[in-house]
């Protein structure tokens, strides 16, 4: 059970609303072992957007690109510890919206549940965006604005008609695509690192805090998706030793590949990488693989693309049944269809909401929108993990513990605030307004739930 050496100011509301989560868990298998996990990472990781990402990030850095990688990748680092630390405490089903609300409490963990659920709308309607510019490379005709919209339908409507007949449906779907991805990538890479020109890669003048900062909150993108990995916290063994190793093991072999994979692009295309916004790696992959090598790439990001849209259709939604159930929104969002026992209401409403981003937004646009909701979650996680220490609250087992441990949230804190410096007042201002009016449908649930 949940243990504190100092007792945390908790409501005895949010204190009971825990401890009933803890028995919930206490039925599920610690499962999960450090293969898994990491597996789990690496593929909640890699997704599309890799896909894409070079040439955008060369636009703003050219050869430099690399150092725009290091860089989330040494901020990654210190989310991930913070991740590991508060995971070693809390070990939840819910990730890092456990973490927040045992920190802070149902209200703020309801507020980092919303901005889940902007994060994973951003990035399913920014993704279905590359899914399609994908397939209009390969059919033009299918590129004017009216064919694309009517794909956009097409992908969704699939999406939605497999996932409300059924969960089992919707995870087949998902098994089956997730190596096709990673294969394009494995053979660009072992392929195109024979071809890289040094010139391409060689840059004289360090670039410019704005130019930097610029990249980074864009490529961050990349590298998010070990929030959705760590959901399952309450089936892993031994959080305190797995969970750490894994999210560091999973985000070293990250970092290898992405490097790798903008180097091959930058060494191979040089300046004309920005140039091939829609798919910059199957240019590359032409230059040394020929036709064959674009159709594979092409064919990589299509599939990619269709399986990150594929996985997130089927767990996202749940965020919105469950906050039907739990009574922050309406319960008509919790409705079960009677025959398929799938949150039919929930799984439309978040493909209505994802097609209405995928129509208004570019993918460069929707990635940055993603990524502020994305790191302002972040954000109250690594200030959790700070009280999380503080008040030395634990469930099971010797909790991670390293020399200097309470400085490491701080500095995430900086990162992240220097990272959403470079983010526009718009991102803010829709990130804001959704905040503010989940505020509103949160406090009027309660009232009505206090009256009932």
């Amino acid at each position: 059970m949940l243990k504190s050496r100092t007792i945390p100011p908790m409501a005895a509301e949010e204190t009971m609303s825990i401890q009933r989560a803890e028995r919930v868990d206490h039925q599920l298998i610690r499962a999960i072992g450090v293969p898994g996990l990491t597996a789990n990472i690496i593929n909640s990781t890699i997704g599309a957007g890799i896909f894409v990402l070079p040439a955008l990030v060369a636009k703003g850095l050219g050869p430099a690109a690399p150092v725009a990688f290091i860089c989330c990748a040494i901020a990654m680092v210190l989310f991930v510890t913070c991740f590991a630390i508060a995971g070693s405490r809390v070990s939840l089903t819910g990730g890092l919206y456990a973490y927040v609300e045992v920190a802070f409490g149902r209200y703020v963990g309801f507020l980092a549940g919303v901005l889940y659920g902007i994060t994973a709308l951003g990035a399913v309607a920014g993704v279905v965006n590359v899914l399609v510019n994908s397939i209009a490379i390969v059919a033009p005709f299918l590129g004017n604005p009216v064919m694309r919209i009517v794909l956009m339908i097409v992908v969704y409507g699939s999406l939605v008609l497999i996932n409300v007949r059924g969960v089992r449906g919707g995870a087949g779907a998902v098994t089956v695509v997730t190596l096709a991805k990673l294969l394009p990538l494995l053979l660009f890479i072992c392929a195109g690192i024979f071809f890289i020109q040094p010139a391409n890669l060689s840059w004289t003048a360090w670039p410019s805090s704005k130019a930097l900062g610029d990249s980074v909150i864009l490529l961050i993108f990349a590298f998010v998706g070990i929030e959705v990995a760590l959901i399952p916290s309450g089936e892993v063994k031994n959080p305190a030793r797995t969970v750490p190793r894994s999210a560091y093991l999973a985000l070293v072999v990250t970092t290898i590949i992405y490097i790798t994979i903008q180097l091959v692009a930058q060494g191979t295309l040089g300046a004309d990488l920005a140039n091939y916004k829609d798919a910059p790696l199957a240019e590359a992959a032409a230059k040394f693989l020929g036709n064959i090598g674009r159709t594979i790439l092409i064919a990589g990001a299509t599939i990619s693309a269709f399986g990150f849209v594929t996985s997130d259709i089927l767990s996202s939604p749940r965020m919105i049944f469950a906050f039907g159930r739990d009574g922050a929104l309406p319960a008509f969002f919790a409705h079960v269809h009677p025959r398929y026992r799938s949150p039919d209401v929930a799984i439309i409403t978040y493909a209505v909401l994802a097609f209405s981003l995928s129509v208004t937004g570019t993918f460069e646009q929707l990635a940055v929108l993603s990524n502020v909701a994305v790191l302002l979650m972040y954000l109250l996680c690594c200030a959790g993990c700070w009280f999380l220490v503080q008040r030395d609250i634990r469930t099971e087992g010797q909790p991670f513990n390293f020399a200097g441990m309470k400085i490491v949230p701080v500095l995430a804190i900086i990162a992240i605030i220097w990272i959403l410096s470079h983010a526009t007042v718009r991102e803010f201002a829709v990130n804001g307004i959704l905040l503010a009016l989940a505020s509103v449908v949160y406090l009027i649930r309660g009232q009505f739930r206090r009256k009932s």
